[in-house]
């Protein structure tokens, strides 16, 4: 009989913490996420992405922009500006396109910024694994 793995047997896995509103959107993702291999944490609002990022300790974030409570911008800002989050790896996932918003993402430190009607999702998961060295 084979003795139970224990945790430090499995290697760890990568967290990513999801920002998007859009359920729909969210659920394919997880779902496409979690069966490559990633442990996923998703909220549905800015605020709560900042209480995730300090108690779920995410390799990344996947953050939309436009989101109740506090958008992503603000969100992003506000990791930049966090001792605990400063150096947090961060993909704006977003479906705004416009120069000024591409703009002030990289202004704030955005890692990536991808246009969701750009991209299918094994685009985004190759940017993720790329990102992460996975």
């Amino acid at each position: 009989m084979e003795p139970a793995q224990s945790d430090e047997d499995v290697p760890t896995q990568k967290r990513i913490l999801f920002v998007e509103d859009d359920n729909a959107l969210a659920n394919v993702y997880v779902v496409r996420l979690e069966a490559e291999g990633f442990k996923i944490r998703r909220v549905n609002n800015g605020e709560d992405a900042l209480e995730a990022a300090l108690e779920f300790h995410p390799d990344l974030v996947l953050l939309d922009i436009m989101l109740p409570k506090l958008n992503g911008l603000d969100v992003l800002n506000i990791f930049r500006n966090t001792p605990e989050t400063t150096e947090l790896k961060v993909i704006i996932l977003t479906a705004l396109g416009q120069p000024s918003d591409v703009a002030r993402a990289k202004e704030l430190g955005v890692n990536e910024y991808i246009i969701k009607s750009q991209v299918v999702i094994s685009d985004v998961v190759t940017q993720i694994r790329s990102m992460l060295d996975v």
